[in-house]
This record gives C-alpha cells, structure tokens and sequence, in this order.
C-alpha cells in the first residue's frame, strides 16, 4: 500500500514525459511563460553578489527540452551549466538547446538523473533553477533539502510549480462521472513556503499567477495535456479506459464560458531562496514558522 508521500507512480511519469518529448516543444507555450517569468528573479543574483556577478556552475531541473538552460547559458556564458531530468528521450529533444556555438559558448551538459538525488557534490552549485517539475514529487521537505545539499552558501534557488487550483474545473467534473482520481492534487502556497523555511533557505520570497486556457471541449483539453505529457500517473488512477458514458459525464459537467469554451486553470507558485551558511540547521517541524494567509499573496492573473 501506498502511503501520503507515494501517490505518484514515478515510472508511469517518466514514460508519460518521455513520450511527450517530440512534441512537447510546440505545445508548452503556457510553460514557457512561467519559465520567463521565473528568470526575472535572476537580477537578484546581482543584487546580491555584485551588478557583474554571475554563477559558476548552474542547474536546470527538471529541464525538459532546456529551453531555461538554452537562456541561462545567454545570461551567464563562462558557467558551468546542465540539463538534468529524469526522462531520458527529454534530454535527447534538448540536444538544440544544449549544443555549444563554436568556440564562444560552451555546450550545456545533460544528466538523466531523479532531483531527489541529484549527482552532484556537496555545496558544489551556485544557481539551481527548476521550472514546474516539483508537481511529481510527493515529500516536497525531501526535495528541498537536497536541492540545500547541492547548493553552496548564498547559491539561489529559483523554483516554480502548480499549486491547488490548477484545473480545478477538470477535477470537478470528473467527480461527477465517477469517484477515481483523474487529475494530480497540488500544493497550496502555504506548505510549499513552510517546507522552503524548514528546510533552511534563507530570504524565501513567494508569488503566483492564475492563468486560463481554453479549449473546445474535454477532447480537447485532454489532447492538450498529453502532449505535455501531464497525463494521470497517481497510483489510484483507473487502469481501465475511461468508459465513452463516464467522458460524456465528465464532458457535461465542465464548467463553460459563455461562448462554449472550457476553461483549463494553471495556478503558478513561483518561490526564490538563498542558501544558508554552512551549520544552518534544518527545521524538524512547522512549530516556529509563521505561514501567510492565502489571501494576503497576490495574484497576477493573465488570459
């Protein structure tokens, strides 16, 4: 049996991306738009170490095709800079994004490994930058403190990932047609903040987006979600296809606009950090940690 912190079946993930790899490219723009507002916190990296400064050695996780590494090499061209994720066929769609140009810029390396073990040494990466991949990962304390691991002293860490009211209207109608779970549940920005703090990290500052999509009919929003390759990988998810009676259930009763639209919402939690010193402790539990009510952070809303 599964307990809370197993609900994703992590091969089923990795097949779903990889699967996903060849066309995910053309089918991300809203990715990309979180992706770029992400990189606007890399001018804090100067703010803090110097107007000129830039990393060293640098991480994209959960890089997919490294479109974030592709312009983190434009932003900081002497780093050290690698694609990690755990999809293998991602990392080969990446190799345009990756390949050096001639003798000026040097390639960006590519690592197919899990984020929650990263092989990378201790205190060993100055920027660790990682756009919607912590959705797949259950125990959210774990995945930070390795990211800590990695990260020297000051290193920033810049994440983003969905919080709870992504697809939200997909989740409810669903509901209607039958009670297995269809769609991934996602963090609220509370917890995610608590688990930044107790894992140490310094400065964290947290924001979100709620971003709408619109596509004709389920058809089609479920066309549009495997061609990211967020498709259903919990465990307790039906391993039978969805019967054409439960669809049209389903189909019913999703929310419209008024021109017949179905909405798809993506709620955007993006969170910057710093490093702590070396012999910062890691916090044990929530007790001493203040979370913000969820009406006090704003939303950037964006059709």
């Amino acid at each position: 049996m599964n307990d809370n912190r197993d609900i994703f079946d992590r091969a089923r993930v990795r097949r779903n991306f990889g699967a996903a790899a060849e066309r995910y490219a053309g089918h991300s723009a809203l990715q990309r738009e979180i992706e770029f507002r992400l990189m606007e916190s890399l001018a804090h990296y100067s703010l803090k170490h110097g107007e000129d400064a830039r990393p060293q050695r640098i991480l994209d996780v959960g890089s997919g095709p490294a479109t974030a590494a592709h312009a983190l090499r434009s932003w900081a061209p002497k780093a050290d800079i690698f694609a990690v994720d755990a999809a293998l066929p991602m990392l080969k769609a990446a190799e345009a994004n990756t390949r050096g140009q001639w003798l000026r810029r040097r390639r960006v390396e590519r690592v197919c490994a899990d984020l929650r073990a990263l092989p990378f040494a201790d205190a060993s990466v100055d920027l660790l930058f990682s756009n919607l991949a912590l959705q797949w990962v259950e125990d959210l304390p774990a995945a930070f403190a390795e990211f800590r691991r990695v990260l020297a002293p000051k290193g920033l860490l810049l994440i983003s990932t969905f919080g709870e009211q992504t697809l939200a209207e997909l989740r409810e109608a669903f509901a209607m047609a039958d009670d297995a779970p269809h769609v991934s549940p996602f963090t609220a920005i509370a917890p995610f903040g608590d688990a930044l703090m107790a894992a140490g990290f310094a400065e964290p500052v947290l924001d979100r987006d709620l971003l709408f999509e619109y596509q004709p009919d389920l058809r089609g929003v479920m066309l549009s979600l495997k061609a990211i390759g967020a498709t259903n990988a919990l465990h307790a998810r039906r391993h039978s296809l969805s019967g054409k009676a439960r669809f049209r259930r389903a189909d019913a009763a999703h929310v419209r606009t008024e021109d017949g639209q179905l909405p798809v919402r993506w709620e955007a939690i993006y969170a910057q950090a710093w490093a702590p010193e070396p012999g910062t402790p890691m916090r044990d539990g929530f007790g001493e940690i203040a979370a913000m009510p969820i009406d006090r952070i704003p939303i950037r809303r964006k059709r």
